[in-house]
């Protein structure tokens, strides 16, 4: 695989992964009347192929990125992805407040990439 391919790929991977985890911890929201098994279990389901695609990403990652790095990384990306769902499926505003707080976290993110080579 080349270079580029083993800096891009996690990313991907890690936008896929963020896609389904963000559904497996919020989607349920909307569905209020469902017993609460089923919602567990079916974030579990869901859940499963957010792993399928997150270890991957952190396991090509690694061969690229710190530990520390990939996780930033995928906090950002949350984020980002947490943002848009919030917005297009629950129908929730994001606010000035909600966004500074994000762009602190945004912030630690860049200080983790900035940091020397351990």
């Amino acid at each position: 695989m080349s270079e580029v391919a083993t800096r891009l790929l996690p990313i991907l991977l890690l936008v896929c992964s963020n896609l389904f985890m963000t559904f497996a911890w919020y989607g349920h929201l909307k569905v209020r009347s469902a017993p609460m098994l089923l919602i567990i279990l079916g974030s579990w389901g869901i859940a499963f192929f957010e792993y399928c695609l997150a270890v991957p990403a952190n396991r090509i990652g690694a061969q690229v990125y710190s530990a520390a790095q990939l996780k930033a990384m995928q906090e950002v990306i949350t984020l980002a992805i947490f943002c848009a769902f919030s917005v297009l499926y629950l129908g929730q505003k994001i606010t000035v407040n909600h966004l500074i707080g994000f762009g602190l976290i945004a912030l630690g993110a860049w200080f983790v990439f900035r940091a020397p080579a351990a």
